[in-house]
Formats: C-alpha cells, sequence, structure tokens
C-alpha cells in the first residue's frame, strides 16, 4: 500500500492567491458538474411539456435546500477543526475529529430525514405547493430524504479532503457524483419513463457515488479516518457542535428567504414558480466558483490561523473578495447574452420565459453583493466569529427580504419581488465586508484556539 503524502500545513506556505485559485477551482469543477447535473435533470423534466412537474420538483429543491444547509452546518465544524489542527501540526488530533465528525452527521441527519418524512406534504404545502405540484414534490421527497445521511457523509467525506490539502481528491467526489447523474438522468427520467421520480432515483445513485469516492481518498490515500470509538467521539461532540450549531442556524437563514420568496411567487400562479425553479438552477452553475469559493477557502484561512498568521488570513480574504468581485461581474454580462439561449433550453413560455429574461438582466447584480457575503461568512465561521455569520445571514433572511420582497412584489408583481431580493443582498453584502475586516482585525490581539 502506498504511503499518504506529507500532511502539514499546505496553505501556511506559498502565494494566497495561487491557494485560493487552485481550491476554488478544484472546488469549482465538481460543483459545476453537480450543479449543471441538476440544470440538466430539470431540463429533462421540463421536456415532458408539463409546468406543474417542473413546479413540483421545484419546491422539493426549496426543501432539499434546508437539509444541505444543515449538512454543510455540520461539515463546516469538521472542516474547521480539522483544518486549524493540520495548520498546528496535529495530525492525530485531525484524524480524531474527522472520525468524530463523520459518526456525528451520519447520526443527526439520520434524525432529521427521520422526522421529516411523515410530515412532507405539510412542509410542501407551506410554501405554496398544491394539487399535481404536491403530488409531485411529496413523491420526489420520499425516495430523496432516506439518503440524506449517506449525502451528509459523502459531503462531509469532500470537506476532509479539502481540510488536509487534497483540493483534487475533493473534488472528485463531487465529479463522480455527478458524471454517474448525468448518464442516469436521461434513462430514468426518459428512456424508462419514470419522469419526477427517475430524477429523485438519479440523485439517491449520485449519493452513493460521493460516499465511494470520498472514502477512498480518505481512508486509502490520507489516512486520515480510523475506527470510531466511543469515548472520543462522545468527548469531540462538544467542540464540533460549537462551530457547527452556529454555522447550522446560518445556513438555515438562506432557504427560510428562499421558502418565503417561493411563498410570494406561488400567489402568481405556477407558471410564476415553474420560473423561480428554473432560476433556481440557473443560479449554481452561473455563480459556482462563488459557491466553490465559500467552501474552499475555509481551510486557507483555518491552518494559518492555526499556525498565528493572521496576515496571511488577511490577504486571503482580500483576495477573495476580488475574485468574486471579478467573476460575479463577469457571469451578470454571460447572462444577459445568453437570456434567449437559456429560455430555448428550458422550453420555456409566456410569463415563464418573461421572468427568466428578467432574472438573467438584474441577477447578476444581487450576486455581486451576495458573493462578499458569503466569503464573509467563511471568514466569521473559520476564525471564530461564527456569531456575525448567523447575524448577517439572518439579518439578511429576514430584514433583507421580507420587507424587501413583499414591498417589491406588491408594487410591480413577480420582477418586483427579483427587486427585492436584489436590494436587501446589496444592504447586507456591503455591511458584511466591513464587519470582516473588523473581526480579523480583532485576531491579532489573541492568540488562535484549536
Amino acid at each position: 500500500m502506498s504511503q499518504p503524502p506529507r500532511q502539514t500545513g499546505v496553505f501556511t506556505q506559498g502565494s494566497i492567491l495561487r491557494h485560493v485559485l487552485t481550491m476554488t477551482l478544484t472546488g469549482s469543477i465538481g460543483l459545476t458538474a453537480v450543479f449543471f447535473v441538476d440544470l440538466l435533470s430539470l431540463i429533462w423534466v421540463a421536456r415532458l411539456g408539463d409546468p406543474h412537474i417542473t413546479a413540483g420538483v421545484g419546491y422539493a429543491s426549496q426543501i432539499g435546500f434546508f437539509l444541505v444547509s444543515i449538512i454543510i452546518g455540520l461539515i463546516i465544524g469538521v472542516g474547521a477543526l480539522v483544518s486549524r489542527n493540520m495548520g498546528a501540526g496535529d495530525r492525530i488530533a485531525a484524524k480524531r475529529i474527522a472520525t468524530s465528525g463523520l459518526v456525528h452527521i451520519f447520526l443527526i441527519n439520520a434524525v432529521v430525514a427521520g422526522l421529516l418524512y411523515p410530515f412532507r406534504e405539510e412542509a410542501l404545502m407551506l410554501l405554496g405547493a398544491r394539487d399535481v405540484a404536491l403530488s409531485v414534490a411529496s413523491q420526489f421527497l420520499a425516495i430523496v430524504l432516506p439518503s440524506n445521511m449517506i449525502l451528509g457523509v459523502g459531503m462531509a467525506l469532500s470537506t476532509i479532503l479539502r481540510a488536509v490539502g487534497d483540493a483534487r481528491r475533493s473534488m472528485y467526489v463531487t465529479l463522480g457524483g455527478a458524471i454517474v447523474t448525468s448518464i442516469a438522468d436521461p434513462i430514468l427520467i426518459l428512456g424508462l419513463g419514470l419522469g419526477a421520480n427517475g430524477a429523485a432515483i438519479a440523485t439517491v445513485i449520485s449519493r452513493l457515488v460521493f460516499v465511494l469516492v470520498g472514502l477512498n481518498g480518505a481512508v486509502r490515500i490520507h489516512r486520515i479516518l480510523a475506527w470510531p470509538e466511543r469515548k472520543p467521539t462522545i468527548r469531540d461532540f462538544a467542540p464540533l457542535m460549537a462551530i457547527s450549531i452556529p454555522a447550522i442556524v446560518t445556513n438555515l437563514a438562506p432557504p427560510v428567504a428562499n421558502a418565503y420568496s417561493v411563498s410570494v411567487f406561488s400567489r402568481f400562479g405556477e407558471a410564476v414558480v415553474a420560473a423561480y425553479s428554473i432560476i433556481d438552477r440557473i443560479i449554481p452553475v452561473a455563480f459556482v466558483v462563488i459557491f466553490a469559493m465559500s467552501g474552499a477557502v475555509g481551510p486557507i484561512m483555518g491552518q494559518n490561523f492555526g499556525a498565528g498568521r493572521i496576515d496571511r488570513v488577511r490577504e486571503t480574504l482580500t483576495r477573495c473578495f476580488q475574485v468574486s468581485a471579478v467573476y460575479a461581474g463577469a457571469m451578470w454580462v454571460l447572462l444577459i447574452v445568453c437570456a434567449p439561449l437559456i429560455v430555448k433550453a428550458f422550453s420555456a413560455e409566456g410569463e415563464t420565459a418573461r421572468l427568466v429574461v428578467f432574472f438573467c438582466t438584474w441577477g447578476g447584480a444581487a450576486w455581486m453583493a451576495l458573493g462578499c457575503l458569503f466569503v464573509a461568512n467563511t471568514a466569521f465561521n473559520n476564525l471564530g466569529f461564527a456569531v456575525y455569520s448567523t447575524i448577517f445571514n439572518w439579518g439578511r433572511a429576514t430584514l433583507g427580504t421580507i420587507p424587501f420582497v413583499t414591498l417589491g412584489a406588491y408594487l410591480y408583481g413577480p420582477e418586483g419581488a427579483q427587486i427585492g431580493i436584489l436590494a436587501g443582498a446589496a444592504v447586507f453584502g456591503i455591511a458584511s465586508v466591513i464587519t470582516a475586516y473588523w473581526a480579523i482585525g480583532r485576531l491579532a490581539t489573541r492568540p488562535p484556539s484549536v
């Protein structure tokens, strides 16, 4: 068996910009594959020619957004502690935390899925799902929910690989699942005539692949996992949850904001909800680098924090803001140019097509601000200021969403609601940048705690 590569704080040396670009771009490849496959999946579903089915998948996706937000909060805790211990040179502690973290993530997500399963229809109805769309969404969740803990473990394995500095194998986890899904989707949705249920089955298959690929990298290559032991697993629960619980609370804010927005859009009919479902799939593909950056640069900040290199932590934040702004601006222009092609790809017509074009014209502006918020939250979560991330995310989800979206919808309909989302994002994005630099300034006055 090959010897594992040398495990040190690899991000405490060398060019920060190179580390940021390497981690972000490798993370983007895997996420692009996942998001693009989700986009293709909805395109295949849209080819069925029934907007009720498209809307149903959109409603189910909103519930999935809640579940993934919980998972992301849990893996933030694991990634932060593993990367800090790697930066401090304590590989034994990093291995123990990685192992304990996987156990906790599996159990917690199993409980969450089990509690939600019998109440999935009630949850969907709160979002505005009715009739055919409700039935489609409920069946979709019935298939996908039992695999929630598998998804949690797969995403955690990808995070652990990033935390030890192996961006390439972390990318393989999501890339492998995406490749399998891209093959399974058309076969199950159209070839076997399973429709939306086929998309759900393909989702479950991809999650199993996540775990298999992740275990290969974490166990066989890096040996960063061990067989879990009861006492260390119990002992590690508190420090993990000290980071993960605030992160979960923080990450639940975006789906709450999305859920409120969907409930507002649902008042205008299922053609509008179908448009929102399409937009929901366009956003991750278009702005994948920002999503990837928020997860990929945590280990860079964590390792340098653990090594006491606050100057490099601050530089990491600056480089991330720069890359995010340039990328979001470029994608805004691309969305405007590609709007007609997007409408055609989804066979969108009438009101659905109009709203998709409206988003492509103005949605990029919101992501100039949201990119800043994402980067700032990464810094808060990895540097011991998780409460600030909670404040900003929930501030945007409430004060930055409810009044803006409600007033916009009242005055100008669905288009006004979208403008409301943009305005709220701008306010909280700018404020988060200022606070992030202030928080990092405080780190110089106290030693890092691993």
